[in-house]
């Protein structure tokens, strides 16, 4: 039952579903261009604003097409940065010039994988064919409503504790579209599950996505595997590990830390406190000081991957390199067959390139 505030908030929330509806009719019907491109594109997003695990699952997606050959790269609008325009990250770039979730993926898999961020997907496809020939797969991070450009493969993401079907349109909710939004999803998961999620639950679940998407969309089920704490900068701190049982503190800036706080308390750790953060939130030096001199004897600093590219700034290193700061990794795993049946989708003739309209 929604609750008061909900209540009142709800005609705004009719008038932005209805203006996103009537911009999804112009493209539904034609009557704005939306194109696709000469290599397959997956695209990878969600209905609602932040939190549903997409860095993560281009990740994995990455790792698949990589796996089969595929000269993959990533586009992506590069959200939080502070530059504008079509850009290919390279070692000089840092989360502040291409945004701290296009920086994560560049970190992770170096120069085996373009990334490039353009705010206009349809310019930056159009730049990558002539300054990145020889690519044959585009990974399109956070572009479910960037309708312009037409994916072979749109992977719609919502999260297990706060999924699309329950909730509602901004201001009321923190829906970007309304829950149809959902039928142009090519497959949908069900991110951030409990690993031992019973059957029942998962089916449950899966009838609820289905009364909005098409008839037949596959709807899969995945979960995290955290990683060991790991220090930000290794190679310049003397840091050890971090021990169960070992005091920690948490930093946050990411919009959904609840998952990675009930991990660290699983494995035991005592979490004295938790600084928590807007969602790609930029940490300065006078916060991380704060920070050191509040942190108790023998304590750690525990933050997020995502978290940890921003924490990377040039102008914060001498400050982070002196404290005893680790980031988890996390790695997406599917329930069931889930993977086979996602790595299915991503293989011929599945994704056969389309022409340029």
């Amino acid at each position: 039952m929604p609750g008061l505030l909900t209540l009142l908030l709800l005609p705004l929330s009719w008038l932005y579903a209805g203006v996103a509806a009537v911009r999804n009719w112009l493209y539904d019907t034609g009557r704005w261009a939306s194109t696709s491109a000469e290599v397959p594109l997956i695209g990878v997003g969600n209905l609602r604003v932040g939190g549903t695990g997409k860095t993560p699952h281009v990740a994995w997606v990455i790792e698949q097409l990589l796996a089969a050959g595929h000269k993959p790269a990533i586009l992506s609008r590069g959200y939080g940065r502070r530059t504008r325009g079509f850009r290919v990250a390279t070692s000089t770039d840092t989360a502040a010039t291409i945004g701290d979730e296009p920086w994560q993926h560049f970190r992770a898999f170096a120069q085996q994988v373009p990334v490039v961020v353009d705010e206009d997907r349809r310019h930056g496809l159009a730049e990558m064919r002539r300054q990145l020939p020889g690519l044959t797969a585009v990974v399109l991070d956070d572009a479910y409503q960037h309708r312009r450009v037409r994916p072979n493969l749109n992977i719609l993401l919502t999260e297990q504790a706060r999924p699309f079907w329950a909730d509602y349109v901004l201001p009321a909710g923190r829906l970007r579209e309304s829950r149809l939004g959902a039928r142009r999803a090519d497959v949908v998961i069900i991110t951030k599950c409990p690993p031992e999620w019973p059957a029942h639950e998962q089916q449950a679940a899966a009838a609820r996505v289905q009364q909005y998407t098409r008839p037949g969309v596959p709807v899969l089920f995945s979960t995290y595997r955290y990683g060991e704490p790991t220090a930000v900068f290794p190679a310049e701190a003397a840091l050890g590990g971090v021990e169960p049982l070992q005091p920690v503190v948490l930093l946050t800036g990411i919009a959904q830390p609840e998952p990675l706080l009930s991990e660290l308390r699983r494995r035991g750790y005592s979490v004295l406190a938790h600084h928590r953060f807007a969602d790609h939130h930029a940490f300065s030096a006078g916060e991380l000081q704060d920070l050191a001199a509040a942190l108790p004897p023998g304590a750690a600093i525990i933050t997020t991957e995502k978290d940890a590219a921003r924490l990377r700034e040039p102008a914060l290193r001498t400050t982070v390199a002196s404290l005893p700061l680790f980031y988890v990794p996390i790695r997406v795993a599917f329930l069931a067959d889930g993977a086979q049946r996602l790595q299915a989708m991503l293989a011929p003739p599945q994704l056969t390139p389309r022409v340029v309209a």
